[in-house]
């Protein structure tokens, strides 16, 4: 019995140790790049939705993160920024039109954690899921992607069949999106129809940031392809995005109350900043007429063809 307690201790020390590094900010090894397509709307084949995406990649975590939804991100705050700044009489008017989706995913295997960061508006939130379990099967199959040796796996997965290609020289287990579960890096993944593609689009060694000591493993660096590595914006803009971490300026929310957010966002955005600014304590002057927030929001894309599909019964 004593001997049972004694590893049943061991056992609880050991994953508390294992979340307690999932959970530190980690520090970005490599990154990879994508050209994200999805074809959103099957009537429309010609101009699927297309992205900028970059995967950052440490010991214990990775990060997926759009550089066109940052770059939106901080033109958009520094629009508001100088409106507020220059408006004698309090009016601020802003038109919004994305051109990024904004969204970010982090993986956090040892503990089994999805966490996705959503933007609405002027606020950030955090969703929390478990990791997803992907039955892949690996195949001896294999092929080169920018100098970078990778073997072929297949698996059914969110209503779709994919085929990833994955790099088992390098020492991480991670992939775009919420793509997880192989001996190595994703380095290139596509569904059988081709409409949702994450394209390998180079990969280089991350830089550690001066104030950081931590230093990456000895690995040998991947093939120069002329990337630079240059994120702008972000809810957390002050940071280095080489260091791997939650967001902090962000609301914890669940997905149903997300949708329910987002829903009221489109019905009435100035409605809905107002609602959020109030909640929150923001008093945008502390003198003068309540300054009056137009915000207009364009029409959500359409979408018929959503990356998430149902499976078939």
């Amino acid at each position: 019995m004593k001997q049972k307690r004694q590893l049943l201790t061991a056992t609880f020390l050991l994953f508390a140790l294992f979340a307690l590094m999932a959970q530190k900010p980690d520090t970005a090894q490599f990154m990879v790049h994508y050209k994200f397509l999805h074809l959103r709307d099957t009537g429309n084949r010609a101009n699927p939705y297309t992205e900028n995406m970059a995967l950052f990649l440490g010991k214990n975590s990775s990060s997926y993160k759009s550089y066109d939804g940052q770059l939106e991100d901080a033109l958009f705050k520094k629009r508001v920024q100088e409106q507020i700044a220059n408006s004698p009489d309090g009016n601020i008017r802003v038109n919004r039109n994305s051109r990024g989706s904004g969204q970010q995913y982090y993986q956090f295997p040892a503990l089994g954690k999805l966490v996705r960061k959503e933007p609405l508006l002027m606020n950030a939130y955090l969703i929390e899921e478990p990791l997803p379990v992907i039955d892949w099967a690996i195949s001896s199959d294999t092929a080169s992607f920018g100098g970078l040796l990778c073997q072929k796996a297949t698996a059914h997965f969110k209503g779709r069949d994919y085929t990833a290609w994955f790099c088992p020289d390098m020492p991480f287990h991670a992939g775009p999106w919420k793509l997880n579960g192989l001996p190595g890096v994703i380095l290139d993944s596509y569904d059988a129809k081709k409409e949702v593609v994450f394209q390998f689009d180079g990969i280089e060694k991350v830089a550690v940031p001066p104030h950081n000591d931590s230093s990456p493993a000895n690995n040998e660096a991947p093939p120069d392809n002329g990337h630079r590595m240059i994120m702008i914006g972000g809810d957390d803009a002050d940071t280095d995005p080489a260091i791997i971490e939650l967001p902090t300026r962000t609301i914890k929310t669940t997905e149903k109350e997300f949708a329910r957010l987002e829903e009221a966002m489109r019905k009435d955005p100035n409605a809905f900043v107002q609602s959020m600014m109030a909640s929150s304590g923001v008093n945008m002057q502390s003198t003068g007429p309540k300054p009056h927030i137009d915000i207009k929001v364009g029409p959500p894309p359409t979408i018929n063809n959503p990356i998430e599909l149902p499976e078939k019964k």
